[in-house]
Formats: C-alpha cells, sequence, structure tokens
C-alpha cells in the first residue's frame, strides 16, 4: 500500500512538474522573441491577438505571424506579472516591452494528454 501511495504522489510531481516547463519555456521565448521555442508548444490551431488583427491559425500559420509580430517589434524584455492554473489549464499575463511599443500580453495553455499545449497568445497595446 505504502508502495502504491509513492507511486501516485511521484506521478503527480511529475505531471505538474512537466506542465511548468512548458509554461516557463513560453514565458522564455517571449523573453527572447523567439517565435520557434513558442511555436513547440502550439496547438493544432492557435488564437493570436495582435493590436490590427485576431484570427485562429494552424501551426505553421501561427508561427509564421508570431516570426513577423517579433521582426516588426524587437523584443526587449518580457516581464510576466501574474501566473496561474485551473484544472489542468495555465495562464500567463505580462508586460512585453519592444522597440515600438509595450504589449498587455496573454498566454493561454491546457494539457492534451500528457503535454501543454498553447491555445491562445495576444498581445494589446498597453
Amino acid at each position: 500500500m505504502k508502495r502504491i501511495f509513492t507511486l501516485i504522489f511521484s506521478s503527480l510531481i511529475l505531471v505538474s512538474y512537466t506542465s511548468l516547463i512548458g509554461i516557463e519555456d513560453v514565458v522564455a521565448g517571449l523573453k527572447s522573441g523567439n517565435a520557434s521555442q513558442i511555436a513547440r508548444y502550439f496547438d493544432n490551431t492557435v488564437e493570436i491577438t495582435l493590436p490590427a488583427k485576431s484570427n485562429s491559425y494552424s501551426k505553421s500559420q501561427a508561427e509564421i505571424i508570431l516570426k513577423d509580430f517579433f521582426t516588426n517589434n524587437v523584443v526587449k524584455s518580457f516581464k510576466p506579472l501574474h501566473k496561474g492554473d485551473n484544472g489542468g489549464s495555465q495562464f500567463c499575463i505580462g508586460t512585453l516591452q519592444t522597440n515600438t511599443a509595450a504589449y498587455r500580453t496573454t498566454i493561454y495553455m491546457k494539457q492534451k494528454g500528457d503535454k501543454q499545449v498553447l491555445q491562445e497568445i495576444r498581445f494589446e497595446n498597453q
């Protein structure tokens, strides 16, 4: 019985840790303006909101949109202001400072199978 409890507890810790890795890797990608690093976590379709447009994109389209955004808005820094989770979903709200403007940035990730996937990313003018 003790062995089963230990196994279950260890599994829960591993799943929680794996979830944290995903969102932290996306935050690191935002800090460096690395669209490819962020795109590794894209779900099959991703909702992207930019100041001029908002739409749902396939993984490959979303990566192109994000690369274009980072090309036109060179990232200086990203400061996470709030992180949270709820039932397998995680979010992070922060400020993305670029060479052109500051953006309130929201990322939303959800547990899908054994990994976290990014379903929505928003860049809103501050």
